[in-house]
């Protein structure tokens, strides 16, 4: 069985075998997590994003995800993902969800037995953090019949709010059902 876990924490310490990098569609590094994790990572993790071929200026389209290796970081992969910018998307909740859903899958896919998350969309991309949160977390827990430990690296107080609020509305739900089967 998987678990999820919110932690205040800086995800480029995470020492699950993959983290997960909130990233533009070219991959080639950012700002806020995306730059984080490129700078903790090294030269190594933007030339293995150079790598993936660039189709109209995009290696990563909207809610997919890619693998890489880490570069320096302490975990064995980046699975790079872009989230939706609210704003922009006709159907952000259907991109975030795939975004997340994605993600896990490469994860499982690769033997990995933790992923690390940080709030995909929440930051520049302008999705209210209420609502991502709990898009992030039903799509997360759609995974805990798998062997897989989903951990979310979040770092202001409202983001952790949000994301604890919504794993325990998701645990209640998940309880109501399993007392009304």
């Amino acid at each position: 069985m998987g678990s999820i876990t919110i932690i205040n924490d800086d995800i480029t310490t995470s020492r699950a075998d993959a983290i997960v990098n909130a990233a533009k569609p070219s991959l080639e590094g950012g700002s806020g997590v995306d730059g984080a994790i490129h700078d903790a990572a090294g030269p190594q993790l933007l030339d293995e994003c150079l790598k993936i071929p660039l189709i109209n200026g995009v290696r990563c389209p909207t809610g997919e995800a890619i693998l890489t290796k880490a570069g320096n970081l302490p975990s064995h992969y980046v699975i790079h993902t872009v989230g939706p910018i609210y704003s922009e998307e006709k159907k952000p909740s259907f991109y975030l969800e795939m975004a997340y859903k994605n993600c896990i899958d490469i994860a499982l896919g690769n033997g990995c037995k933790s992923v690390a998350f940080p709030a995909i969309s929440c930051g520049k991309y302008g999705y209210p953090i209420n609502k991502a949160s709990k898009v992030a977390i039903d799509a997360c827990f759609a995974y805990m019949s798998k062997d897989i430990d989903i951990i979310f690296y979040l770092l202001e107080p409202d983001v952790i709010s949000a994301f604890t609020l919504a794993l325990q509305e998701a645990e209640q739900e998940r309880m109501k059902n399993d007392c009304d089967s």
